[in-house]
């Protein structure tokens, strides 16, 4: 198979894939639609029920979705120094299992967080064996990628 076909099929593969998560509601459609929205941010606001956008990502071991968690701090880790900056800890998702959150610094403020603090998160969830990761919790300063943030103590950090 040539080349130029192998790229084309991926592509195609890309956009099917893509177009179910859409459907599926696992990603946002950037429609702007705030129904949805809305429907959205009150369905997060319940950690154990309401969850069910990262519920879905894990069970399919999706990765690259946008989505909107709402949990507490587990513990609180190191930071990561190599490369960009990343604020680092676990988030409690319920029944024995955590989601990291690397949140990166050198482009948001530092979320002065403790152990068992409620957040709730905007970000790209990436699936791994571990439970997965949370980032892209910040704005994008180049405008290409839908940004995130982290609500904690009412303060909404980007």
């Amino acid at each position: 198979m040539s080349r130029r076909l192998q790229r084309a099929l991926l592509g195609l593969a890309a956009a099917a894939v893509l177009a179910v998560a859409q459907q599926a509601g696992w990603i946002d459609s950037g429609s702007g639609n705030a129904e949805r929205a809305a429907s959205h941010a009150s369905a997060s606001a319940q950690p154990a029920e309401g969850n069910s956008a990262l519920e879905r990502a894990i069970a399919a071991q999706a990765s690259g979705v946008m989505m909107t968690v709402e949990a507490r701090v587990k513990k609180t880790l190191p930071d990561d120094l190599k490369g960009s900056r990343h604020q680092r800890f676990l988030l409690d998702i319920g029944r024995g299992r955590t989601v990291l959150v690397a949140h990166n610094i050198d482009l948001a403020d530092r979320v002065p967080l403790d152990q068992d603090d409620a957040v709730r998160i905007r970000g790209q969830f990436e699936w791994n064996d571990r439970g997965g990761v949370l980032h892209w919790t910040h704005h994008d300063p180049r405008g290409r990628h839908p940004g995130g943030w982290i609500e904690h103590a009412g303060k909404r950090i980007e």
